[in-house]
């Protein structure tokens, strides 16, 4: 598997399929190169989005794989690189979530996270918030 980091010749791949993000937003995480691209020979396969909580923790808001292609550790290498890249950015921990009622939650326990808190969103399940010390 490939990991680039997202440009602005990626805006349409994402802005189709990544829709947890204002469209209005997204050529600005683009250029902040706060996305990255996976993919599997010449095919774009998912993505990584991260910003950064209380503008300072990196924080991976969206890991999306392709259904496809789940399963075949593409997300834990994905993680792999983001991590290195905040690490080599002079970061000592990241964040991430999911909420109660998805897999990731064990994704990222596997990968070291850790519980660290939860938030109760009006109508949708818990929140839950990981860390983890780089």
């Amino acid at each position: 598997m490939d990991i680039r980091t997202a440009t602005e010749a990626d805006y349409d791949y994402l802005a189709s399929r990544d829709h947890h993000i204002l469209n209005s937003l997204l050529l600005s995480k683009i250029n902040q190169q706060e996305i990255y691209i996976l993919s599997e020979g010449s095919l774009d396969i998912g993505w990584l989005r991260y910003g950064y909580f209380w503008d300072q923790i990196p924080f991976m808001n969206l890991l999306w794989i392709d259904e496809p292609y789940r399963g075949a550790g593409f997300g834990r290498q994905a993680v792999q690189h983001w991590e290195q890249a905040m690490q080599a950015m002079g970061h000592k921990q990241v964040m991430t979530s999911s909420m109660a009622s998805e897999e990731a939650q064990h994704f990222y326990r596997k990968l070291g996270y850790r519980d660290s808190g939860c938030l109760l969103p009006d109508n949708e399940p818990l929140e839950i918030f990981f860390t983890k010390a780089l």
